[in-house]
């Protein structure tokens, strides 16, 4: 009897993920059995290898945000491996695409709509002042002369940011009208918004529709403006407890102003502190897990995994297992950034290990000399050194990530443009198969 390769298929299900991490920020291969599901691969060069063995197939594409050349890569996929029942994305910048390519399908997940107050920066402002909540005096711009007027109402410093970016692209701070000269033109819709002197805090976690499940907060050592400038970016998980409430009172408020869905959060906002009183001001947040080293924080001193909490979510509907308590407790943790040491890519020349040094980190994340830092898009990934530190409170971790800035020494030379792998046009890049194994 001959049978028919669609039942084989529809026996297994076929889940698309799309990914452009290198690193195992997420372990797709725990999250999701690959012998009962036929899972396949929307991914960069640089991002195979995040894939695992059992994946049935991989699509290289250049970019993962490139929705038309995503959406190319996955119609042969479909061709060959039968209907797509779920697609998951976890990186910010593949959000948006994937949720189009579930409208174009029918699929269940997160749409555009669902997406677009955690996106769009104006989108999102508007919907936290209309419930009443604290955000920095803000609007639209679409040039030069709307950023003149805005100050003149608002006062200066002001931020000058993309409506829908990460990672601090393209975002400049003018501290007065003569800064306008420096700022380029438009070729975005941009929002402008009264700069907050304040501390800034990141808050993560996972939001019921009402509550978040789960929570930590952390402050900033830096800025992740700053970083693009050169100078490190570090992370503090808050220990001291009326802080901590104060965050997670106005998180949950402003969570709630987005959204009534179940969502994975990275939260930014400012936290002023008079006295006993605490005040918290909305910054941005993304319906995603944050980047950085915070995945791994969680999992290796919380227990949890946010990122199979966000992957639940996209492919079944439920976060899957039990979250931790709420309140902040157990070890403190944080991470440091350092940034790449010359323009990427860029081939590393020295790198000193930092494992080992007391006071210093527990884990890190180097190249060794010889290797190549990529020019990807994962930003926060391909940098000069990644570092993650545990201790019993705050002030500890924070001498350790100091202490680990200032010894750290990384260098690069420039990759000459002959060695640059120039990138494969998607037309011309096979798709490849890794034969599956059983877990």
């Amino acid at each position: 009897m001959t049978r028919n390769p669609r039942d084989a298929m529809e026996r297994r299900p076929h889940v698309v993920v799309v990914n452009q991490w290198k690193e195992h920020y997420a372990d797709y291969a725990r999250y999701l059995n690959h012998t009962t599901h036929r899972v396949t691969y929307i991914t960069t060069p640089v991002g195979r290898g995040c894939v695992p063995p059992a994946a049935a197939e991989v699509a290289l594409v250049e970019s993962t945000g490139d929705l038309a050349e995503v959406r190319t890569a996955l119609d042969g996929l479909v061709r060959r491996h039968g209907p797509v029942r779920r697609i998951v994305a976890l990186k910010e910048g593949d959000l948006l695409v994937a949720a189009q390519l579930r409208a174009d399908r029918g699929l269940p997940g997160p749409r555009p709509a669902d997406l677009l107050a955690f996106r769009d920066k104006y989108v999102m402002c508007t919907a936290v002042a209309d419930a009443g909540l604290p955000v920095p005096v803000f609007t639209a711009a679409g040039d030069h002369d709307s950023v003149r007027a805005f100050a003149e109402l608002a006062g200066w410093p002001l931020v000058v940011k993309p409506r829908v970016g990460g990672s601090s692209d393209g975002v400049v701070v003018l501290a007065g009208p003569g800064d306008l000269a420096r700022l380029p033109d438009f070729t975005e819709p941009m929002l402008v918004q009264a700069f907050n002197p304040h501390p800034i805090y990141h808050v993560d976690g996972v939001f019921d529709g009402r509550a978040p499940t789960c929570l930590r907060a952390s402050r900033y050592i830096n800025s992740c403006l700053g970083f693009r400038d050169g100078t490190f970016l570090g992370s503090v998980e808050e220990d001291d407890p009326r802080i901590v409430r104060a965050i997670e009172t106005s998180a949950t408020a402003f969570l709630g102003a987005l959204t009534g869905a179940p969502t994975p959060f990275h939260l930014e906002l400012f936290v002023e502190r008079r006295g006993e009183d605490v005040t918290c001001t909305f910054l941005e947040v993304g319906a995603r897990v944050g980047g950085a080293e915070i995945p791994f924080l969680w999992r290796e001193l919380h227990g949890y995994d946010l990122m199979r909490a966000a992957f639940d979510l996209q492919a079944t509907g439920t976060t899957g297992t039990a979250p931790p308590p709420r309140a902040a407790s157990g070890p403190v943790g944080g991470w440091l950034l350092v940034p790449a040491p010359t323009a990427r890519p860029c081939l590393i020349t020295e790198a000193t290990s930092m494992v080992g040094r007391r006071p210093g980190p527990y884990a890190e994340a180097l190249l060794s000399p010889g290797e190549v830092l990529p020019a990807a898009d994962a930003y926060y990934e391909h940098v000069g050194g990644r570092f993650r530190f545990r201790g019993t409170s705050s002030a500890e971790v924070e001498r350790a990530l100091a202490a680990t800035a200032t010894r750290f020494r990384v260098s690069a030379a420039p990759v000459p443009p002959a060695e640059q792998a120039a990138p494969v046009p998607p037309a011309e890049q096979p798709a490849y198969r890794i034969p599956e194994v059983t877990r």
